[in-house]
């Protein structure tokens, strides 16, 4: 029988690292038998085959990533410490993920928060300007027992390295089809005749390929898992909110018959209070809310 694979991590309380350094593990391990032992035994420790954020060891070569013995591990080249979670990321995140740069982004958004957050740094002051960080221990510490509670924390720890796990597994999907998505993109950016519009004939993800390119003002593209199009302006910065061109001031709001009479477009549906975004019936509608937009 194939030897069952142990992963250990600390006993009692619990952070987000390592619920997802458990998790990556899982994730990477695949079909392979394995247990998840939460001790602070040093003896059991010592029979781990990985061991995160317990023990006192950070040594990639025998699959030991804690990070809270004196001098800490690692540190990106920002000098902010890795987490258990950062550590077991930046050795097996690019096989989890299945390339380098679905790696970098799930590290930007969820390891990098992670690690600020794990070595007590201040999220709202460090965080990276180029995502959106997704802050996790908010989360985690709602899962924790309260002193009211008689459940346990391993229970507890289990039920959320089940969520973290499916939660990875979809972050890696959203990257892998980010990557193929952005491609799709760049070639229609290339391949437009007025590259102040561009015109996708899917959903991809748009916003940083088209920020990329200093004249690109709008995109048409059908909506996700609908039967209408929408036209929606492109920003310098994906993570603001500021549009390079707003839709024109008098679509503001409207909807229905009102957006059709202002805009003469018959299939005209509803345009966003913040002239961001506007939304027809047909591609052919939205086309023409696009080119009334360049033209205004």
């Amino acid at each position: 029988m194939e030897k069952t694979i142990r992963i250990i991590t600390h006993s009692g309380s619990f952070h987000a690292d390592e619920l997802l350094a458990v998790a990556a593990l899982e994730i990477y391990l695949g079909e392979k038998p394995y247990e998840v032992i939460r001790t602070r035994d040093p003896q059991v420790i010592a029979t781990g085959d990985y061991v995160v954020d317990v023990g006192g060891v950070y040594d990639p070569a025998i699959n030991r990533f804690d990070h809270h013995q004196h001098g800490g591990a690692d540190v990106r080249a920002n000098g902010i410490p890795y987490s258990s979670f950062g550590l077991v990321w930046k050795h097996y995140g690019e096989k989890i993920a299945g390339s380098k740069e679905a790696a970098e982004a799930i590290d930007r958004q969820i390891g990098y928060p992670v690690d600020l957050g794990d070595n007590g740094i201040e999220h709202y002051t460090k965080v990276r300007p180029d995502t959106d960080p997704l802050l996790l221990h908010f989360v985690v510490a709602m899962f924790r027992p309260t002193w009211k509670s008689s459940e346990s924390f391993d229970a507890r720890f289990m039920e959320l390295v089940v969520f973290f796990r499916r939660m990875l597994l979809l972050a890696i999907t959203v990257e892998q089809d980010k990557i193929l998505g952005k491609q799709m993109v760049e070639a229609a950016y290339q391949e437009a005749g007025d590259k102040r519009l561009i015109v996708l004939d899917k959903p991809y993800p748009w916003q940083e390929v088209l920020a990329s390119h200093p004249e690109c003002l709008y995109v048409v593209k059908p909506k996700s898992q609908n039967t209408h199009f929408e036209v929606e302006a492109v920003r310098d910065n994906v993570y603001g909110f500021t549009n390079r061109k707003n839709l024109p001031v008098e679509w503001a709001g409207m909807t229905g018959e009102k957006l059709r009479e202002i805009t003469g477009v018959p299939d005209a549906v509803f345009c966003h209070d913040k002239l961001y975004i506007a939304v027809a019936e047909s591609k052919e509608g939205a086309l023409a809310l696009a080119e009334l937009a360049l033209a205004a």
